[in-house]
């Protein structure tokens, strides 16, 4: 696994991050970039948690910063701009309404284990 996207998911996970998946969308072309990580929180304190958890995560590991955040003002969906990366920081059910996974369903999808 790409060491990035390491370090976002070590943050993900040490919030309780919940429905992690990664799509690698490397072999579509013309896409934005070359993942995205999509997970979800059961609250917008969560979502907030989590999006600040990777922030720290990854500005103390690999020593970068996300070029832009959006979704902070309600915390339902927290978009993480890393360049290649892009992470998704959901409630259940602005998840369930964009579906991200099958948007993109030919990417590769890998889903991680959840953490409890």
């Amino acid at each position: 696994m790409n060491e990035l996207l390491e370090y976002i998911t070590k943050g993900i996970q040490e919030k309780k991050g919940k429905g992690i998946v990664i799509a690698d969308l490397t072999h579509i072309e013309d896409t934005i970039c070359d993942y995205f990580v999509i997970c979800q929180g059961n609250s917008p304190s969560q979502i907030q948690a989590i999006a600040d958890s990777v922030e720290e995560y990854v500005r103390n590991n690999a020593k970068e910063k996300p070029i832009n955040v959006c979704g902070l003002e309600n915390c339902q969906w927290v978009a993480m701009d890393y360049a290649n990366i892009i992470v998704h920081v959901f409630l259940p059910e602005p998840r369930r309404f964009y579906d991200l996974e099958h948007l993109w369903a030919d990417a590769q999808l890998t889903t991680l284990s959840d953490i409890d």
